[in-house]
This record gives structure tokens, C-alpha cells and sequence, in this order.
């Protein structure tokens, strides 16, 4: 059997962005196995569930030193769940674990949950009801992280669902909270809905949607150029679509258009896709759970709308941005569009002006520039060829 260290050695992130100081496992995942270690031993196969294990640290790392079989895992974040089916590959554990949606067959009689926790308190709340009113009733839960990204109100959120939440002891600034005693939970407060006037549309929203069923700030900014955008498209794409507010927008405005709406969250992907049934544009508007358009073919988009994160996981670092710029010149049309709004600061024109096309500045506020990109007739440059 492989000792416990050498599993979360060699692991990787892969497909997700690799750097020097980005890492595969962190002192909180080491800290939740030791602390978790004598309920795992004791928990029996197929009655351990991971949530959001970053990259296998924990799935792989529970199965190593138990033993364990059958265990059962969700990732909200497609990187993540690649990442680890690769990790256990490599590893040969590839048979030890399944993947589920958030739900009962994730945690229907589980004893024992592994859970990093998410900086969001709604995706936090959606996530400790599901668990609260499937697992056992003598579940343990042991929810980890960062010091610098948990907080009192962490508590509070796990004390609404569980009659017993208390701290662990920290170990290289981080900790774990533990949750047991699961509450009698009524009806489901996600998905969420809010009706926006401007534009005029509901938003449905999952608990981990960025955002939740508000309208962000940069979203708003780039939707006041909705009509400027390529008016002859045929064929968009809302990169990271979060809950689809851009692509359901752009639908409702040109009844000619087609919408492919992706993200790599489970959550966001989900009400996306409920934003646009309840908006009635499901027929013209496709959601995909997909990794910066991974899956999209080269030239078969006129619009690429992007609003991309700032960070990859809780690090601040522009990876993921980039990778999106890459996959928007491949997926792009010769004359093509990719309309972008980012953190005035993060200056992503020089990037785009090498991965897509000549790109110029639409406008500008305190905080945030939109961008318009036009796919030339040139071959764009590689990841590697760019910064």
C-alpha cells in the first residue's frame, strides 16, 4: 500500500494552471487527514464522502493511509475533478472513489465528510444543509482551510445546520472546524431567485455561483456594450458564465443568436442553466460544464463575451485569465469578438492584443476596463510563445 506522504508528493494540478507558487496540497489538507484520521479508520467503506478536494490531497490521501474504498466525492470545479482522476491514475486508486452532483447519493448514510471550505458563506450554507439532511445522524464533518480565508462567520453558517461546530486545534496557519450533530432541515433555500430590472430578467443562482442572484459589478459595466458587440454574430460564447446573466442577455436581445454558456463550476453551470428556462431561452442558449472552451471547436465563434477571475482557487493569479485569452483566439472566427471586462490594475490588453487580435479600449470607469479584441487572419500565439 502507498504511504500517505508519497501520494500527496506526487501530485499534480494538471489540467488546472501549474506554477511555482501554486500547489497541488497544503498544510490545511495535511491537517484535516491527522485530525479526521481516527473517525476515517473507524468510518468502514463506501460511508466516506470528500467535498471540493482541490486536487485528490484528501480523497487520496484518506484512501492511502485507511484503505478505503468507495469513496465518494463532488467537486464543484471541473479542474479539480480531472486533476484528481488524473492524480489517481497515476497513483493506481483510480477504483477507490466515484464522482457525484451534491445530493443524496453523495451523502446518503455517509459517517465521515472531508470538506474544503469555500470562501463563499452561500456556497458554505448550501453545501452543510445537503449534508445536514442526507448524511447520518452521527456524521462527523471535518471542514478545513487557509487561516487567512476562514472566518467567525464560518461558524455561524455550520451552527445552522449542526447542533455541535468547534475549532481544532491550528497547525501552520490552518484549521479545522468540526461539525456533528446534523438539525432537522425544511425546505431548500437554494437555488435562489432575484428578478433584475436592468437588464430585465431573473437570475437563479446555486449557493458556490459567483455572485449568487446578484448582478456583479463588472458584468453590469460590460452589458451597458451589449449592443456593440458584433451585430452580425450568429454564434456566441459566455466564457465562465457564472449564472449566465451575459448569455441570457445577449439571447433576449438578438433573437437570431445562439448561446453556449460554459464554466467550470458544477454550481454555476446549474443555474445557468436555470437562468435561461426561466427566462425562456433555453432553446437558444446551450450551458456546458467545460474548462475555458477545451471542448469548443477552432473557428466556431463570431463572440466571445469573458468577465475572468482574478485568481486560480484562493491565490490571486492571473493563470486563468490568460488561458482564457489562449482559448479565445483558437475558438474565434477570423473577424471575430472577444468583449472583455477585468480589474483596470491587471492590464490584460498586451496579452489579448497577442493571443487574440488587435484589441482597443471601449470604455473605462474607477475600477474596471472593457476591452473589444478582434481575431485577425494571423495564427495566434501558443501559451507558450506568451507571457
Amino acid at each position: 500500500m502507498l504511504e500517505v506522504e508519497d501520494v500527496l508528493s506526487r501530485l499534480r494540478r494538471y489540467p488546472d494552471v501549474e506554477a511555482v507558487n501554486l500547489y497541488a496540497v497544503d498544510a490545511a489538507d495535511r491537517l484535516m487527514l491527522d485530525v479526521a484520521a481516527d473517525s476515517l479508520a473507524a468510518a468502514g467503506d463506501g460511508r466516506v464522502a470528500v467535498i471540493d478536494d482541490g486536487y485528490g490531497a484528501l480523497t487520496l490521501g484518506a484512501i492511502a493511509a485507511h484503505d478505503l474504498h468507495g469513496v465518494r466525492v463532488h467537486q464543484d470545479l471541473l479542474t479539480g475533478e480531472l486533476a484528481l482522476a488524473n492524480n489517481a491514475r497515476v497513483l493506481g486508486l483510480a477504483d477507490r472513489f466515484t464522482e457525484h452532483e451534491l445530493g443524496p447519493q453523495l451523502l446518503e448514510n455517509v459517517r465521515v465528510v472531508l470538506w474544503r471550505l469555500p470562501r463563499a458563506l452561500s456556497g458554505l450554507a448550501e453545501t452543510a444543509e445537503s449534508i445536514a439532511r442526507y448524511a447520518a445522524a452521527d456524521v462527523e464533518v471535518f471542514a478545513g482551510g487557509r487561516d487567512k480565508y476562514l472566518t467567525p462567520a464560518m461558524n455561524e453558517v455550520l451552527a445552522e445546520s449542526f447542533g455541535s461546530v468547534r475549532a481544532s486545534r491550528g497547525r501552520q496557519k490552518s484549521r479545522t472546524l468540526l461539525a456533528s450533530e446534523p438539525k432537522t432541515i425544511g425546505d431548500p433555500r437554494f437555488p435562489m431567485r432575484n428578478r433584475l430590472e436592468e437588464p430585465e430578467l431573473e437570475v437563479v443562482a446555486h449557493g458556490a455561483a459567483f455572485s449568487g442572484p446578484r448582478l456583479d459589478i463588472g458584468t453590469r459595466f460590460l452589458l451597458d456594450y451589449l449592443r456593440r458587440m458584433k451585430p452580425d454574430a450568429r454564434d456566441a460564447i459566455d466564457l465562465g458564465c457564472g449564472t449566465g446573466i451575459l448569455a441570457v442577455a445577449l439571447a433576449k436581445s438578438r433573437p437570431g443568436i445562439h448561446v453556449t454558456a460554459t464554466d467550470q463550476s458544477a454550481a454555476a453551470v446549474a443555474s445557468a442553466r436555470a437562468t435561461a428556462e426561466v427566462n425562456e431561452v433555453s432553446d437558444r442558449v446551450l450551458v456546458l460544464r467545460d474548462d475555458a472552451m477545451s471542448n469548443s471547436p477552432d473557428n466556431s465563434a463570431d463572440l466571445v463575451l469573458c468577465n475572468p477571475p482574478f485568481h486560480v482557487g484562493a491565490a490571486v493569479h492571473t493563470g486563468s485569465a490568460i488561458k482564457m485569452f489562449q482559448q479565445a483566439g483558437r475558438v474565434l472566427r477570423p473577424g471575430g469578438e472577444l468583449w472583455t471586462v477585468y480589474n483596470t490594475h491587471l492590464n490584460y490588453r498586451g496579452v489579448m492584443e497577442r493571443m487574440v487580435g488587435k484589441t482597443d479600449i471601449m470604455g473605462r470607469n474607477r475600477k474596471f476596463t472593457v476591452t473589444r479584441s478582434v481575431r485577425g487572419l494571423h495564427d495566434v500565439s501558443s501559451p507558450d510563445e506568451s507571457d
